[in-house]
């Protein structure tokens, strides 16, 4: 008798990571995501820095792949900056939803692709068109989700307050109430 006792772990690894309430890890990709604004979702912390907005997409296309390559797709790929790393000219309330419904939409489609497996033994197979095994490519998924979710909850610390200060102080009150170093965060 075949066993996947190693895919159901490696299933409740990737929700844990993206939607637990108690991973081990802490927040979970739904609870750093769960109070973005499509403004925090469209803002850089900095010069040549991702958007949380862009960051959701390149977790979604990544998971996209998985799905792709457990379905024996050799040829699809990420390759190209479009498909890896969208740029988005505005990001308001109908994009942010579709992006977040992407990523959820795709979080369930892989764990559909995987739940469909009979056993554990696809998972030392060689990914279609790579060199590394189906067991180190989902694990990666995991590592690449924590990866992300750790940036994006520094981008929602750096601008937190950036975002606060321009929507609810006006000029007069910002050195009243930040003193002199408040021009560093200008």
């Amino acid at each position: 008798m075949e066993t996947k006792e190693e895919l159901l772990r490696i299933i409740d690894l990737l929700n844990d990571t993206y939607e637990s309430e108690e991973a081990w890890h802490g927040a979970s990709v739904v609870e750093i995501l769960r109070d973005v604004t499509p403004k925090l979702a469209d803002r850089r912390l900095a010069p040549n820095t991702h958007t949380i907005a862009e960051l959701v997409y390149h977790m979604t296309t990544w998971r996209i792949f998985a799905v792709r390559k457990l379905q024996g797709d050799k040829d699809f790929d990420v390759k190209t900056k479009e498909k890896n790393w969208k740029l988005f000219p505005v990001v308001d309330a109908l994009e942010w939803e579709a992006l977040q419904m992407e990523l959820s939409l795709s979080q369930e489609e892989l764990v559909s692709e995987l739940e469909k497996r009979e056993s554990d033994e696809f998972l030392e197979k060689i990914v279609p068109g790579r060199n590394y095994s189906y067991y180190t490519m989902l694990h990666g998924i995991v590592n690449h989700d924590l990866y992300h979710a750790g940036q994006i909850a520094l981008i929602k610390k750096g601008l937190g307050k950036a975002i606060f200060e321009e929507e609810y102080l006006d000029d007069s009150e910002d050195n009243a109430i930040f003193g002199a170093d408040y021009d560093k965060f200008n």
